[in-house]
């Protein structure tokens, strides 16, 4: 019997190392043949951090700058885990040095950066990848994958709740500086929310109206948000991050023959005969961490990666209208 071949090396270079970091770190080194050759942040105490939960996987891994993280030739790819405003700057750096990407969302925090990074990536022969991990996930694949299909027909309505304690939980750190956040909760794991109901549904928003509440910070952190689709479909996004609420979160799909619900992760399925299923384990598509993906789609093993750049721009124009809607106290906003 053939030997199954050893997978093409990916050494990797992280710039900036705080909490993500180290998460993507025990996924990067769950793959085999993936290395972390460079790390770089202005914060020397976040690099510590990384070093001391994963000694031998970063005992090789040399600290250094962005400049010469970049310009090492032993980094083939790219992970930017930084705030949010500096994403386009460091993914153009990034594009210049030739590297593959795993960009942490946001994308971009502004259309129109978005707009001329995807105008460069037309012709980028690299990988350029987001960190939208859901896309990876079995349960909106299949929520994706059946609506794509077109067996429950068009959706009609879509209603999501995403509340967390996140304005106690990132008091006093970079995400309440609009100037490295770009923005509040919205743009934070709200922008999660955002995407992955623009993703799985292929739903193309044409008005926005909301009305946001900073609850006494710089940021925003509580967001009524409604929306019609280009198709004609409704829809409702709610995201409370003034709360003592852990974390929870209701997603609502609704068809003109089924509906599907996500209630923090269990995924529920109505069939156009109205039988309500859960659906989970081998009936679902199997779930990647999106390193994984990345890795995967560096190594030609498959097209394309799950969450490409323009899910980005959807994602940034549909939370700027919201924040141009929310500045007018809930004046619609029609999309370009």
């Amino acid at each position: 019997m053939a030997e199954t071949a050893e997978p093409s090396p990916v050494r990797v270079g992280i710039i900036g190392c705080g909490g993500i970091t180290r998460h993507h770190l025990g996924q990067l080194k769950a793959l085999p043949g993936v290395s972390v050759t460079a790390l770089c942040d202005i914060v020397p105490e976040q690099i510590e951090k990384c070093r001391k939960q994963f000694p031998d996987y970063l005992a090789d891994a040399v600290t250094c700058t962005e400049a010469e993280l970049l310009a090492r030739e032993d980094v083939d790819a790219v992970q930017i885990n930084t705030p949010h405003t500096l994403h386009f700057a460091q993914a153009n750096a990034a594009l210049d040095a030739n590297k593959h990407v795993l960009c942490e969302k946001p994308f971009v925090c502004r259309v129109e950066d978005a707009h001329a990074l995807l105008s460069r990536l037309k012709s980028y022969l690299k990988v350029f990848a987001l960190a939208y991990q859901r896309h990876a996930q079995g349960q909106f694949v299949y929520i994706r994958d059946t609506i794509a299909s077109g067996r429950f027909g068009a959706v009609t309505f879509v209603s999501a709740l995403q509340a967390q304690a996140w304005k106690k939980g990132t008091a006093g750190t970079w995400r309440h500086d609009p100037a490295l956040s770009g923005g509040g909760q919205l743009n934070d794991s709200g922008s999660h929310l955002l995407d992955i109901i623009l993703w799985t549904t292929g739903l193309t928003v044409a008005t926005v109206a909301a009305f946001i509440d900073n609850r006494e910070t710089a940021v925003d952190q509580n967001s009524a948000v409604a929306f019609t689709a280009t198709s004609g479909a409704q829809g409702t996004i709610t995201v409370v991050g003034d709360t003592v609420v852990g974390w929870h979160e209701d997603i609502t799909i609704w068809c003109e023959r089924g509906a599907f619900f996500v209630r923090n992760g269990k995924l529920e399925v109505v069939d156009e005969n109205g039988v309500r299923t859960t659906v989970d384990g081998a009936n679902l598509p199997p779930t990647r961490t999106i390193d994984d993906d990345w890795v995967r789609t560096i190594r030609g093993q498959q097209n394309a990666p799950a969450a490409p750049p323009v899910c980005g721009l959807r994602t940034i124009e549909l939370t700027e209208a919201a924040w141009q809607s929310g500045a007018k106290h809930g004046a619609v906003v029609r999309m370009n």
